[in-house]
């Protein structure tokens, strides 16, 4: 739980006990905590694999290894959700370079690298047609930069009405470095989701990654409405 304090908690979020503190368009809220249900996929259990490893991997790091990363800290530091800027620590950095290097194919890294710039492309429309269209495509500006993986999350089909989809984006596709546009990911949305049904809404979001550090660049966000033309 992440209270930020004034003459009275002016902010939360996280748990505590039974009650979940977040904010919303409308203002700061709580609500009762549910547990979800668990369905144990495939996805699952290599996100716990990858971290497992990396934890089993920390611990083998030489002391001077890990030092570089608890050094490293200041220059990695991000914006939280109160935006407060706040380090990560040692392990923390470690942990996020390398799952991000992990997601995309890349060799993890045991010492702490350099601040490098990520590049990135512009996203475009996503397109969805189950008809004689057939077609999922999601466009950006240009191909996926040099030394850059592109990641592509997605949500399975949901209401056209809903519009806070965090927690119903997965992880789809990886696209390497020269990808041109449009990105067709047809065979691994059908994969992981099935087919989208016709006038449900889809939202995707793609982050890119630099393959040397596992530094990612912030998420971008297109949707649409599935058509069946």
């Amino acid at each position: 739980m992440k209270i930020k304090f004034g003459a009275l908690v002016v902010e939360g979020r996280g748990k505590i006990g039974g009650q979940v503190a977040s904010r919303n368009r409308a203002g700061s809220y709580l609500r009762n905590k549910v547990s979800p249900v668990n369905p144990n996929t495939s996805a699952q259990n290599n996100a716990r694999s990858f971290l497992t490893t990396l934890s089993q991997a920390w611990r083998g790091l030489t002391a001077a290894q890990r030092s570089s990363w608890n050094n490293a800290v200041g220059d990695f530091a991000k914006t939280d959700v109160f935006g407060d800027l706040k380090n990560p620590s040692g392990f923390n950095l470690y942990q996020r370079l390398n799952l991000n290097l992990l997601h995309i194919g890349e060799a993890t890294i045991d010492v702490a690298p350099l601040p490098s710039e990520v590049l990135t492309a512009g996203i475009g429309a996503l397109s969805i047609d189950i008809g004689a269209g057939d077609a999922y495509t999601i466009a950006t500006d240009a191909a996926v930069p040099t030394a850059t993986s592109m990641e592509v999350w997605a949500t399975p089909s949901l209401s056209p009405g809903k519009n806070f989809v965090k927690s119903e984006l997965r992880l789809l596709e990886v696209f390497d470095a020269a990808a041109a546009s449009p990105h067709d990911i047809k065979a691994s949305y059908e994969a992981r989701f099935g087919v989208a049904t016709a006038g449900s809404k889809v939202f995707v979001q793609i982050k890119f990654v630099n393959q040397a550090t596992g530094q990612a660049s912030t998420t971008q966000q297109a949707s649409t409405i599935v058509a069946d033309t």
